[in-house]
């Protein structure tokens, strides 16, 4: 599990670092792929958003350690397509930051609850998420790449928060994971009031 880790982040940093080098002053294209792919990078309420999920779901163990992001991809993408389709969602940045605010929260409490219902709440706020991308998505851009790289780059996301979150636990200090849910939920509340 670790060597996959390992390989997941050393891909990520690869294509981040790919897409600054070929960010050239003056050009304001981009690939469908990395416009996606650099979506929920650039904004620190996805950012924590995803990796609480994983810092939670490497907190739970067992199924839930794969259950939980992929019910978060996976609804995600669903709330992308809506988006991309024109349907209108209410509250999106409202339900956005209350991810950062519950995700960090459940992180913070070590809360297990039964996968099916931790599998409903990630799921139900990665609608939020999705639809943010899909409205977000650059008017010239290839709906499925863009849906295909933000959806990669969530998984990453993830898949860095199980890994920190498996990391500190194998270490004997779980404590720092639970720290990191109160800065996440703090962070989401500063949100709330920005």
């Amino acid at each position: 599990m670790q060597s996959v880790i390992k390989k997941i982040v050393l891909v990520s940093a690869l294509a981040v670092s790919s897409s600054a080098v070929l960010a050239h002053s003056g050009h304001e294209h981009t690939s469908s792929f990395m416009s996606g792919f650099s979506h929920p990078l650039g904004g620190l309420d996805h950012l924590l958003a995803m990796v609480a999920v994983g810092l939670w779901a490497a907190s739970l163990g067992g199924r839930a350690l794969y259950a939980v992001p992929v019910a978060f991809v996976a609804m995600m993408l669903l709330g992308g397509g809506a988006a991309m389709a024109g349907l209108s969602v209410p509250f999106v940045e409202q339900g956005i930051v209350l991810s950062v605010i519950v995700l960090g929260t459940l992180v913070l409490g070590a809360k297990r609850l039964p996968v099916v219902a931790c599998a409903a709440i990630a799921g139900g706020f990665a609608m939020f998420h999705g639809v943010a991308h899909g409205m977000e998505m650059p008017l010239n851009a290839s709906g499925a790449q863009y849906a295909l790289g933000f959806a990669l780059a969530t998984a990453l996301l993830h898949a860095a928060g199980v890994g920190f979150g498996q990391w500190m636990a194998r270490i004997g200090t779980p404590l720092v994971t639970r720290v990191g849910g109160s800065v996440i939920a703090l962070m989401g509340m500063l949100l709330a009031l920005a």
